[in-house]
């Protein structure tokens, strides 16, 4: 088969090929400095880059709770240290033992403060300026929304839009009229537009900048704020002061001098045990039901006040909150030399071991000829043989109270300028003279008894046992803040919620007398469109038709006997109207 065809002529082949030449080509936009800077900032303050900024914090913050840090826990990575030569050194140039004060950390917390603060402030523009804007217009064709319903009363249209706009006014409405034009065989008539839920984009809102807060809030509390430990033992005073600390920890802007000064003493401590038959046969007999610690607060003008500090109910002192961690037994233990010289008196918290109270404790004695002495001693609150020569606790009361010491001689390095901690004793380079393998057994003693050391080095005496307390002070100004912007949050996020967001029309048009037999009756429409999920619209909807019938004096529709019972498809659309 063949195919034939004219020659092209020369005028419109040249025109065709200079249309080909002339046919611009697509060229790649090149961003300068101002556009990359402005492509940043977009993605920067886009939802989607603040919800993973709001992960990566997450993750970043896990290793914080995996290895010990510097400013909770320096011993836990002194230990760690030593544990782990090779790997704690290269985990130390990351930062992984000052995750929260780190600059990759940082870098992370700030991004996510600036993406918030980048979100939020476009959005509130936007809501500001729709809270001063008339609703939107009327849609041409209502019957294509989501809630429609029709109906045809005696009412003028005016009336039927005074009746409506009264009704909407009063379910808090933002209203406008508007003059519906006319269209093929539907004759001009008027409207009322009304919306309202404008309080769920504020609620939405109020949260995102109560986020903002609590970051701002817990930023600030960290360099503002301190805490740090103590134990006091019954009977004795401590001054807020950071020599005072057992262990101390303060934010980027305090130096520990200016602390809130006031002094707490240590009254008296009790707890109360189960110790019933109940108790016996549910297996909680021994246990803690209730600790109060008694204290006298003394003031820097001289007064003072008698408190009381229990679990979960701290003790207020001026803005630093006193919290009880933890208990103990401390022994009052005297220590003499061979001429009766005291070279040691003091009470020794000892560390509790179990839940009745077992406890290990240490006594350095340096003060001593011809050698200094180190006691390492076990406590027993009710003490009873549970093998041949090893004693345990069977109830944490003091009901049968025992003290037993090992003694070591030898230099105990606490002159070497190195910091030691007074719950270890490094017994390797020591020789034990009591206890153990030494020819002397270790030395028991009750309360007010005296026994004498090993090669006349001179006495011990149990002078008492005391009991102490561990609290925990903490200063942060910011905790106020937390909570209020935290329960604003909350309040923001339930607005966002539930408060539904819609739009209702109301729009009344005369009946024209081509379409029905006795013309001069109205034609209402009444349609609703929600701005995202709102399983009420329906039932708003049906109450403000039913208002409105009310209004204008309309009785309500009647159901044929031979109607499907409500709930059945044609029923609804036989109601509605469509």
């Amino acid at each position: 088969m063949s195919h034939s065809s004219e020659p092209r002529d020369d005028e419109q082949a040249a025109s065709l090929e200079s249309g080909r030449q002339a046919e611009p080509r697509p060229v790649g936009v090149k961003l300068g400095p101002l556009g990359w800077a402005r492509f940043i900032w977009r993605q920067l303050t886009s939802m989607r880059v603040a919800l993973l900024l709001l992960l990566l914090l997450a993750v970043a913050a896990v290793p914080g709770s995996l290895f010990p840090q510097r400013s909770a826990d320096p011993n836990g990575v002194t230990k760690y240290f030593t544990d782990h030569p090779d790997l704690a050194p290269w985990l130390d140039r990351i930062s992984m033992f000052d995750v929260y004060s780190s600059p990759w950390f940082a870098a992370v917390y700030v991004l996510l403060f600036i993406s918030l603060i980048g979100c939020v402030l476009p959005r509130i523009k936007h809501h500001w300026q729709a809270l001063f804007s008339k609703p939107p217009k009327t849609p041409a064709r209502l019957e294509r929304l989501e809630t429609y319903e029709r109906l045809t009363v005696d009412a003028a249209p005016d009336a039927v839009v005074d009746a409506a706009d009264r009704i909407l006014k009063s379910r808090r409405y933002r209203r406008a009229r508007f003059d519906r034009p006319a269209r093929r065989s539907v004759p001009a008539g008027v409207s009322v537009s009304a919306e309202r839920g404008y309080a769920r984009e504020t609620g939405n809102l109020v949260f995102h900048l109560a986020l903002v807060g609590v970051l701002l809030a817990v930023g600030a509390g960290s360099g503002v704020g301190y805490y740090g430990q103590r134990v006091i033992v019954q009977g004795t005073t401590f001054p807020n002061t950071l020599s005072s600390y057992d262990s101390f920890s303060a934010g980027r802007w305090v130096d520990g001098s200016n602390l809130t000064p006031f002094e707490i003493t240590l009254d008296s401590f009790t707890t109360e045990y189960a110790d019933t038959l109940a108790d016996v046969q549910s297996g909680a007999y021994g246990q803690a039901i209730d600790y109060t610690a008694a204290v006298t607060v003394h003031q820097p003008d001289g007064t003072t006040s008698a408190e009381q500090i229990k679990v979960n109910h701290p003790l207020n002192i001026d803005g630093t909150n006193v919290f009880l961690l933890g208990n103990g037994y401390a022994p009052v233990i005297t220590v003499r030399d061979a001429n009766g010289e005291v070279v040691f008196s003091d009470p020794v918290p000892f560390l509790p071991q179990g839940a009745n109270l077992t406890s290990l404790g240490i006594v350095k004695v340096t003060d001593i000829e011809p050698e200094q002495l180190g006691l390492v001693g076990y406590f027993y609150p009710t003490a009873q043989e549970a093998h041949e020569g090893i004693s345990t606790s069977v109830y944490p009361a003091l009901d049968n109270p025992v003290l037993s010491l090992n003694v070591y001689a030898g230099d105990l390095g606490v002159d070497q300028g190195v910091p030691k901690s007074v719950y270890t004793l490094d017994i390797d380079t020591l020789t034990q003279i009591a206890g153990g393998t030494a020819e002397t057994s270790a030395l028991q003693l009750k309360p007010g008894e005296t026994v004498d050391l090993p090669e006349g080095r001179g006495t011990i005496t149990f002078d008492e046992v005391r009991p102490y307390v561990s609290l925990e002070l903490r200063n942060d100004a910011s905790q106020v803040w937390v909570l209020a912007f935290a329960l604003t949050a909350v309040i923001g996020l339930l607005s966002s919620l539930f408060i539904p967001r819609r739009r209702v029309w109301v729009v009344a048009t005369p009946e024209t007398s081509d379409t029905v037999d006795a013309p001069g009756r109205t034609v209402v429409e009444v349609a609703g469109l929600a701005r995202g999920d709102d399983h009420t619209l329906d039932e708003a909807v049906t109450r403000i038709v039913a208002r409105l019938r009310e209004e204008l004096g309309e009785p309500a529709p009647t159901v044929p006997d031979d109607v499907a019972e409500p709930g059945d498809p044609e029923t609804d659309e036989h109601a509605r109207g469509r």
